[in-house]
């Protein structure tokens, strides 16, 4: 059963914190950084993209990167920008994306949750990036932006949010760039604390949706901390990390599309004859076409969309990874056709979140730079959790989360 706790929050007043809050650290790179904060010092970014406090090309990964992070953490409290809770509470946290709301609790989740499977994961890891992350954690020795977790729909949760819903914020704003609103309630109420703790206790499981780096790098900090302490209790701060949760129904999952540089020799002719074997394939004309259902695919070609349907016979509806069209699309298109294995490495694809739309996999193909794209129908909060149920690993690039978290909110230190 999950276990979860309240915490002491490390926040921006009121008035700064449209000042403070920011973008997640991997949605940007250093230049956009850069000029997104400007010469605004309270910015986020000089701590979580401390690069920017560099000439321009210095690696994130520099030595003096990361201890540009710490230092500016200490500055931000030490100037008031940040400013720790004195008792221990819940937060919750809203996104409003076209017209629709999603509430998410901000809680301490347990880093032996992760170690144990509790805390369920669909993505694989890379070693290098969770080291990133461990290199800030354990410099700034906190966690400066949260996760974002998945529960299961909860009916006691769900009326606790409402009635908290009904009442002022603590944080209302709309972000720059994205237009979305976000606002921040802060649970101090000991009943309400009580039942935010009691109701996930009775939860098998947590899922992560978006946010696999960061929580593994939080997690295994905070088992080095433990291994590290010859008086290690169990009760330290470090044995949590922050967590965003949301019930999955409220999460809205975009298409995450592929952009291809090539045909693999092919004529387009030749290319669109190949799909047949395994596509029932249908001209849709310039019109931009998005896929409709499950197993049907959009393709963008030579100023002209199709319809692909996957034949049965080609997937496995019984088996979660099987049943995935990132999957089919993977099998029967990019490997079968283009030659292309891996698509974390081959530089002959790309991919493009939904909120960008079918125009952005236009402009790509008619620009020259890629020769067609593909359009891919969303995965579900769903299979999801039934791969992350049945342990085994999504395909990469399979899932595109928005809203994304805003950073700088909340901050949780891993020592009071």
């Amino acid at each position: 059963m999950a276990t979860v706790k309240p915490f002491k929050g490390v926040r921006p007043p009121k008035q700064l914190v449209e000042e403070v809050q920011s973008r997640p650290y991997d949605v940007l790179d250093s230049e956009e950084a850069r000029a997104e904060a400007g010469d605004n010092e309270k910015s986020l970014y000089h701590i979580i993209k401390p690069e920017i406090n560099f000439e321009p090309g210095t690696s994130e990964y520099d030595t003096r990167v990361y201890q540009s992070a710490a230092e500016n953490f200490k500055k931000f409290q030490k100037e008031g920008w940040l400013v720790q809770d004195e008792a221990e509470h819940y937060y919750i946290y809203a996104q409003t994306m076209n017209g629709k709301t999603q509430y998410g609790l901000v809680v301490g989740a347990y880093v032996q949750d992760y170690m144990t499977g509790v805390i369920k994961k669909h993505e694989l890891t890379r070693r290098d990036k969770e080291e990133d992350r461990m290199k800030h954690v354990r410099v700034c020795n906190a966690n400066i932006e949260p996760v974002f977790f998945a529960y299961p729909d909860n009916e006691v949760l769900n009326e606790l949010l409402m009635r908290y819903a009904e009442q002022e914020p603590e944080y209302d704003f709309i972000a720059p760039i994205d237009g979305f609103r976000h606002q921040l309630w802060i649970v101090s109420d000991s009943k309400d604390i009580e039942t935010i703790t009691n109701e996930f206790a009775k939860m098998p499981s947590l899922y992560i949706a978006d946010g696999h780096h960061r929580s593994a790098a939080a997690a295994l900090v905070g088992a080095e901390k433990a291994r590290q302490n010859p008086k290690h209790n169990g009760k330290e701060e470090y044995n949590y990390f922050m967590a965003v949760c949301f019930q999955a129904s409220q999460l809205t999952i975009l298409d995450y599309n592929r952009v291809v540089k090539d045909l693999n020799g092919m004529s387009a002719e030749e290319f669109l004859k190949a799909l047949e074997h395994d596509f029932s394939v249908e001209k849709k004309g310039a019109k931009a076409y998005k896929p409709q259902r499950l197993h049907e695919f959009s393709l963008y070609l030579d100023k002209c969309w199709y319809s692909l349907v996957a034949k049965p016979g080609t997937y496995n509806d019984n088996d979660p990874i099987g049943v995935l069209d990132v999957d089919i699309s993977s099998r029967l298109i990019l490997d079968k056709l283009m030659g292309i294995k891996d698509l974390r490495s081959d530089n002959r694809i790309d991919f493009v979140g939904g909120l960008r739309g079918l125009e952005e996999l236009e402009r790509r193909v008619d620009s020259g730079e890629m020769r067609w794209a593909l359009a891919l129908y969303p995965v579900s909060m769903n299979q999801i959790m039934d791969i992350a149920d049945s342990g085994k690993i999504m395909p990469p690039k399979a899932t595109w989360f928005e809203p994304k978290l805003r950073s700088g909110l909340i901050i949780h230190k891993l020592e009071d």
